[in-house]
């Protein structure tokens, strides 16, 4: 059973997870870049990493269809990458099931 995966983060990840992919053996993906954006109006300035109220950063948005023994070992990947992190920045997993498909 197939199970699609969206994985996003700030662009400088990339490589980062083109390598978690590679190494819980996942052999095809996509990804685009694309615009993230935080309204982060309720807090302190100096706390913002984006350094402004309306923070818009470059970021990544990997598709991955992924077969289902192989989820586990990208959800312990990124959980051990996010651990390791200094920045509050992070990598953000979701899985989707797909119900129907044609290949």
């Amino acid at each position: 059973m197939m199970k699609l995966l969206l994985l996003t983060a700030v662009k400088e990840f990339e490589k980062d997870i083109k390598y978690i992919l590679k190494k819980a053996n996942v052999k095809s993906y996509s990804y685009k870049d694309v615009k993230g954006y935080k309204d982060n109006q309720e807090e302190v300035l100096e706390a913002n990493w984006f350094a402004s109220d309306m923070g818009e950063n470059e970021s990544i948005l990997f598709y991955v269809f992924v077969e289902k023994t192989n989820v586990d070992a990208v959800f312990d990947m990124v959980t051990a990458f996010n651990a390791k992190q200094k920045t509050t920045s992070q990598l953000h997993l979701v899985m989707l099931n797909i119900e129907k498909s044609n290949s």
